[in-house]
């Protein structure tokens, strides 16, 4: 198949590149620097300079392929064109650009989505998304089958899933991957790296409460063959869930960076929490069980790589504080 993916050489994208690459797929990776170029090409991929927002492009390369994998977004300011930028900067209270930041990633994603829409339709190709389980409903092991929560602390996600899941309307075999707070290897672990650093800089490493809230996990290995999975044998319409780990205690994360950084493991009340965690400290506060069950039983998809705290033990040690 000819598939087009955006993230390209993201911390995610770039495991399912070499996953489909491996898999005999021809790849078209949406990247945007020439160092992106090179490491796409050096693999084996086609690479297509741009960014999410540049619908023409987007429009352009789906109508080529037979398939699009989706794993951009803005997770950071930067990745924003300068307009988009200054309207989050400037465009009201300082005290709300976090959640101006948020509105426009959002909006960003949701056109993205609909423009790939517009192209697969006509060929009724493939659409897989990623999304994040932080959007679903808190303290229950959430399901396939279970709708985002738009009041969950990743609630500003739900309308990408949506847009996503209408264009099955259209003919478009679109589904979602949704995917845990942490995807790790031995170098990252998604939100985890974020407490990792907070920890370095405060000297000490906290968790909410009695720290009993969980956060799911999974190796990007894993998570690149689930959406290799997802887009060759998906049912249109399905969510699938890139969890192998459905609910590491947050204690336990805490634990663990506090005794390999040689600090402290303390606990937290809310008002405290968030002082410490800042703009992370809902998602450090939220239960996020997720089952992977229906998902494993599908697609055939058993995770077998590294745990979440083996991963982040075995980079501490070496790494030090």
């Amino acid at each position: 198949m000819r598939i087009f993916i955006t993230g390209a050489t993201g911390f995610i994208g770039s495991a399912v590149v070499r996953e489909l690459v491996t898999a005999g797929h021809a790849v078209t990776g949406l990247v945007r620097s020439a160092h992106g170029i090179a490491s796409l090409e050096a693999i084996g991929a086609r690479a297509c300079r741009g960014t999410i927002e540049d619908l023409g492009i987007l429009r352009r390369e789906s109508a080529l392929a037979d398939g699009v994998i989706h794993t951009a977004f803005f997770h950071a300011l930067s990745h924003a064109s300068l307009g988009i930028r200054a309207r989050i900067l400037f465009g009201g209270a300082p005290a709300r650009i976090v959640q101006r930041f948020a509105a426009a990633a959002v909006s960003a994603d949701q056109r993205a989505i609909e423009t790939f829409g517009e192209a697969l339709h006509i060929r009724k190709g493939s659409l897989v998304i990623a999304f994040p389980t932080m959007a679903m409903a808190a303290g229950r092991a959430a399901q396939e089958t279970d709708d985002a929560d738009p009041g969950a602390v990743g609630g500003a996600r739900v309308r990408s899933e949506q847009a996503a899941l209408d264009l099955v309307r259209s003919g478009v075999s679109a589904t979602v991957v949704r995917l845990p707070p942490s995807v790790h290897d031995e170098t990252k672990f998604g939100l985890v790296t974020r407490l990792i650093e907070i920890a370095r800089k405060k000297r000490m490493s906290a968790y909410p409460g009695d720290g009993l809230n969980r956060w799911g996990a999974v190796h990007r290995l894993d998570a690149a063959r689930l959406f290799r999975l997802a887009l060759e044998n998906g049912e249109p319409g399905a969510r699938y869930h890139g969890v192998a780990e459905e609910g590491v205690p947050f204690r336990d994360i805490a634990d663990t960076i506090g005794r390999y950084l040689d600090v402290p493991v303390v606990p937290l009340l809310a008002k405290d929490a968030a002082k410490h965690f800042g703009w992370l400290a809902p998602f450090a506060a939220a239960d996020n069980p997720v089952s992977s069950q229906m998902t494993r039983e599908r697609l055939g998809w058993t995770p077998r790589h590294s745990a979440l705290i083996k991963d982040l033990a075995a980079t501490l040690r070496t790494s030090g504080h």
